[in-house]
């Protein structure tokens, strides 16, 4: 479905990433491992046309995306769950969700389903409802911004850090959900620090050290990796 060849990404004459290729198949479930500042925020900035890339080649079924706009990326299946959930804080929760449907807004009744399936998947979504997204505890703020990808109806979702800043048993609940995401079809391209959690439901996972692929291959090669054991799972 996704397949990054030699992509380079500068930011003026700082290479943030250089020569990365990753593939993601359709229905895969693939993890991007890396502390802060490895490159993998700027990898899914460029797959959802926030940074032109300066080399190499971003193809999605089968057609070169690189340099569209985020709009046009949008529309064709690819949305991007930042990092940090870029909600509008002052707007309910029921409002974020209906922007996010936004590239679909004259498809009335599907919006209608789109959001009674959110409101399954993250009950407390619907009983918050009426409530500012700013008034959310981390954790369902987490829920909204992935509630609202959603929305969009991704065939790739490009989750960034959706655990940063959360308790562990949230984490664990969020993860669940994610992967019920991906069972239900979505393909997910997930950025993650916590690799022990990422790694459990993750097909494959790339480690990512300054802006450059240093280890690859299956969760479970990755998870006895004593390389990746010392530097992301602490043991």
């Amino acid at each position: 479905m996704l397949n990054l060849s030699n992509l380079s990404v500068k930011y003026g004459s700082f290479t943030a990433i250089e020569d990365v290729n990753v593939e993601v198949g359709e229905g895969e479930f693939v993890v991007l491992l890396g502390s802060n500042g490895a490159g993998k925020s700027t990898i899914f900035k460029a797959i959802s046309g926030l940074e032109k890339p300066s080399g190499g080649k971003i193809i999605f079924e089968g057609n070169s995306i690189g340099g569209l706009s985020p709009e046009r990326l949008v529309k064709s299946g690819i949305v991007h769950c930042a990092e940090g959930r870029e909600l509008f804080p002052r707007m309910t929760v029921h409002e974020n969700l209906i922007m996010g449907a936004y590239v679909h807004r004259k498809k009335k009744k599907e919006i209608k389903q789109s959001i009674k399936d959110v409101y399954e998947l993250f009950p407390i979504l619907h009983e918050k409802r009426e409530d500012a997204a700013g008034s959310l505890s981390g954790g369902q703020q987490q829920m909204l911004a992935i509630g609202r990808a959603l929305m969009a109806k991704p065939k790739l979702m490009l989750l960034d850090e959706p655990s940063i800043g959360l308790a562990p048993l949230i984490v664990e609940q969020m993860f669940d959900v994610i992967q019920q995401i991906n069972k239900d079809g979505t393909t997910i391209l997930l950025a993650e620090q916590n690799a022990n959690a990422a790694l459990k439901i993750a097909n494959r996972g790339y480690v990512f050290e300054n802006g450059s692929i240093v280890v690859q291959g299956t969760s479970e090669e990755l998870f006895t990796n004593d390389e990746v054991r010392k530097a992301y799972i602490g043991a």
